[in-house]
């Protein structure tokens, strides 16, 4: 018994120390102020900008996924209803840019084959090890759910593309590391990825570094929230729904309440003359009463 107890209390010791060093983590990335934007996507009635949306990609293809992948996507997403919407014969043409390794054919032997619609996004590493050796040991995180996945969300995306600067005179950085104000720690190994002309926007937009931050930030929220808008029109329309109900709930009450009030007086007031009558007769002989 006293073994248990002793495990237990050792338990616990451990949870209130790991708790107590989450909660001062926690507490340094929340002072950490990213820049706030106005995103189409956010609010009630958000939608995302199909432009922005189209650049985005091409942002992602012409600077990211170079090291990092979007493992959660297939080529088809790229044309259907929510996204960027593409044509179907857009979407086409940039899948059969990549090659996938499909098989095995009639000799038993793999092969390769430009991409199709139903196939996922072509990674840029063939497993995680890859990816790091080619970074210096930094592994690259797939971009599909990053929004979701780092608090903040889109802020924090926008935030860190932009927030690369010259450390300050009182911090040293090792080769291949880079200072960063939203970084935790103020440290990435990621070198930073845009400046101004890094792409040529098919649309004829200015490919300034903060254009380009906006709208691969924008892709990469669709990425982790695709049926964003989808959510947003159902969520309005429960929102509608249920006021009708409560209406609906609320004048039946009045009107089933109202004929037990109407009652209720009926019974007063049968009540009160009876009592008047009685109070008429108080005093007389009960013997006389008829």
């Amino acid at each position: 018994m006293l073994v248990l107890l002793n495990n237990f209390i050792k338990k616990i010791v451990i949870l209130i120390f790991l708790v107590g060093f989450n909660g001062s983590s926690l507490a340094e990335e929340s002072k950490i102020e990213f820049i706030s934007t106005d995103w189409t996507f956010k609010g009630v009635f958000g939608t995302f900008d199909r432009a922005s949306l189209q650049r985005g990609y091409q942002v992602y293809q012409e600077v990211c996924s170079g090291c990092h992948s979007m493992q959660h996507l297939s080529y088809r997403n790229l044309y259907e209803k929510g996204g960027p919407e593409f044509s179907e014969k857009e979407a086409k043409a940039i899948a059969a840019q990549f090659e996938v390794t499909d098989g095995p054919n009639s000799e038993g032997e793999m092969f390769q084959r430009p991409a199709r619609l139903s196939d996922k996004f072509v990674k840029p590493f063939p497993n995680v090890k890859a990816a790091a050796a080619a970074n210096d040991g930094a592994y690259p995180p797939d971009m599909s759910v990053l929004a979701k996945a780092r608090k903040g969300g889109a802020d924090y995306i926008y935030s860190l593309l932009l927030g690369y600067e010259d450390p300050p005179s009182d911090i040293q950085l090792d080769d291949g590391v880079y200072y960063n104000k939203f970084m935790s720690g103020n440290k990435i190994k990621m070198a930073q990825p845009l400046l101004d002309g890094a792409v040529e926007y098919a649309d004829g937009t200015q490919a300034t570094e903060k254009q380009m931050a906006k709208d691969v930030t924008t892709f990469l929220v669709w990425a982790a929230e695709p049926h964003l808008e989808a959510r947003h029109k159902m969520g309005f329309k429960v929102f509608l729904f249920l006021i009708i109900l409560l209406t609906l709930v609320y004048l039946s009450k009045q009107k089933v309440w109202s004929r037990f009030g109407s009652k209720n007086l009926e019974e007063e007031e049968t009540f009160d003359k009876i009592e008047k009558a009685v109070t008429e007769y108080e005093g007389e002989d009960p013997k006389t009463f008829k």
